[in-house]
């Protein structure tokens, strides 16, 4: 199986949760890229891998990575804690920033500027758009009952009704939480 993993806003490929992944999901490949700060950029990325020889088979997002998932139609996906309104959060971090996880590319640090928060709005205000039927019922979310920074739960319902999950724990799942609540949702689909 090929699962396209998606990381969160200020880290990066290298993220703890793309290799518990690997470990957890032993002969399948995990395809986790540095996804860039800019909107345009990250879809155009995202999208190609896609696109290309590697298209997965599973897209798995984690916060902002959920956001872009759901912009992948056309792929089963598992949206963990997605946050569809990240120009919120970003709007709080104007100026430069550190990655919390190590990117390929060597960078340390990313600078957010009204600018970016603006093209952050500009892609929320159309997220839903065209949802089909369809492209609900491909598309799980799970929500940890104590997440301490985003809750969009009940957003997500109301554009996929009857496909979102609870989990106990955090914005950021650990490897017990992501091998005892997410690995089977995604097996369920294997």
């Amino acid at each position: 199986m090929k699962v396209l993993f998606i990381h969160g806003l200020a880290s990066s490929g290298a993220y703890k949760m793309a290799s518990s992944l690997r470990i957890l999901m032993k002969g399948s490949e995990v395809i986790a890229p540095d996804v860039p700060i800019g909107p345009q950029e990250a879809l155009d990325l995202l999208e190609g891998i896609c696109r290309d020889e590697r298209r997965p088979e599973l897209v798995v997002g984690l916060s902002l990575g959920g956001f872009w998932a759901q912009k992948l139609r056309g792929y089963r996906k598992i949206l963990v804690n997605p946050d569809f309104h990240i120009s919120r959060l970003l709007r709080t971090m104007i100026g430069e920033r550190e990655y919390l996880s190590p990117r390929r590319d060597g960078a340390l640090t990313f600078t957010v500027t009204e600018a970016l928060c603006d093209e952050y709005a500009r892609l929320e205000a159309t997220e839903f758009d065209g949802l089909s039927p369809e492209e609900a019922a491909l598309t799980t979310g799970m929500f940890a009952d104590r997440d301490e920074m985003v809750n969009c739960k009940d957003e997500f319902e109301r554009f996929y009704p009857g496909r979102a999950r609870s989990y106990p724990g955090t914005h950021l799942p650990n490897y017990p939480e992501i091998k005892k609540y997410i690995l089977p949702v995604i097996e369920c689909g294997l």
